[in-house]
């Protein structure tokens, strides 16, 4: 098993997943080659998946998304490692999602949430808000994505493996330049200490084999502590980890009184919906939020009816 999950590692490489995806298709390869009883999956076909997948959702009562990223990871075992083409993978189709309107929080309670935060946390939540990031996106950020001078931010290979623009808050500007400063003097002490150096995206590693060091592909929210990078082996600086927001947010959730099961994600969808409300159309909307499919954001404008019904309740004129 060991050998065939490097391979899956190397295929997975080479067609540029990413890391998090890489990590989430070998646990679920793992399950499946656990639940047939070490059984080596060449061995195996639709009648073995098929059992793997009802168990998920019968037995572990697992989401359809979550039913789907398992199927998504056998297929491509088959597919692009075991170069297995036969006909009963045609035959298995996604499990249907369930339709769900996100939930928003009001202009008030957004900033009730945000002035609870303190430093880089609010900073990042302000992205999230106001310029309707995902929170890995916000991460992610090098220093080279901010442009003050157009207020605008560069979201690289977003959900989908696309780039985009998006807008940047005039109100974040004093705040991430400071923010920069601050990386600037960590970035010079690490590289004092034969250091400094980060991930770079693909080959360019070996493209420029400089940039890694330099001071423009840095990410604007560092870790405070150096780690290695499982792939390359490499001793560099990631930036921060998703739990150093998620954690408080969901503290500051606890303690208000917004009665609302919010999370740092919410912040993406509150930003589509005050956008609509202050009458911004949908397809700007669309490209700031890097939504391939138009479809996918009108559910905001579900959001935003569900207050402009023009229904009068009974309840009210009995």
């Amino acid at each position: 098993m060991s050998k065939l999950l490097d391979n899956v590692r190397s295929v997975m490489r080479v067609r540029h997943y990413s890391y998090e995806t890489e990590k989430r298709y070998i646990y679920w390869i793992r399950q499946y080659i656990f639940f047939h009883n070490v059984r080596h999956p060449a061995e195996m076909g639709a009648a073995e998946i098929e059992a793997f997948l009802s168990h998920l959702a019968v037995e572990k009562t697992v989401s359809a998304s979550t039913q789907n990223q398992a199927l998504a990871a056998l297929l491509f075992l088959y597919r692009e490692v075991l170069s297995v083409e036969i006909p009963w993978l045609d035959k298995f189709t996604p499990a249907k999602k369930s339709s769900r309107v996100p939930v928003v929080l009001t202009k008030e309670e957004v900033k009730s949430v945000l002035g609870e935060l303190k430093g880089t946390n609010w900073i990042i939540a302000n992205l999230l808000y106001g310029s309707g990031l995902r929170l890995m996106e916000a991460l992610r950020l090098r220093v080279k994505d901010l442009d003050f001078g157009y207020r605008q931010i560069t979201v690289r290979d977003g959900k989908g493996g696309n780039d985009r623009f998006t807008v940047l808050p005039t109100k974040l500007i004093e705040p991430l330049q400071k923010q920069l400063e601050t990386v600037k003097k960590l970035h010079e002490k690490d590289l004092r200490l034969g250091l400094g150096r980060v991930e770079m995206p693909f080959a360019l590693a070996r493209k420029y084999p400089n940039a890694e060091s330099e001071f423009c592909w840095q990410y604007v929210f560092p870790s405070k502590s150096l780690s290695k990078d499982p792939r390359t082996g490499k001793t560099g600086r990631h930036h921060v980890s998703p739990a150093s927001l998620q954690k408080p947010f969901k503290e500051i959730m606890r303690k208000s009184r917004i009665n609302k099961t919010a999370s740092p994600h919410t912040l993406r969808h509150s930003f589509a919906t005050h956008l609509l409300q202050d009458g911004y159309d949908i397809r700007t909307i669309q490209e700031l939020l890097g939504h391939k499919e138009l479809t996918t954001t009108m559910i905001y404008t579900h959001v935003l009816n569900q207050h402009r019904l023009g229904v009068r309740s009974p309840a009210d004129t009995a």
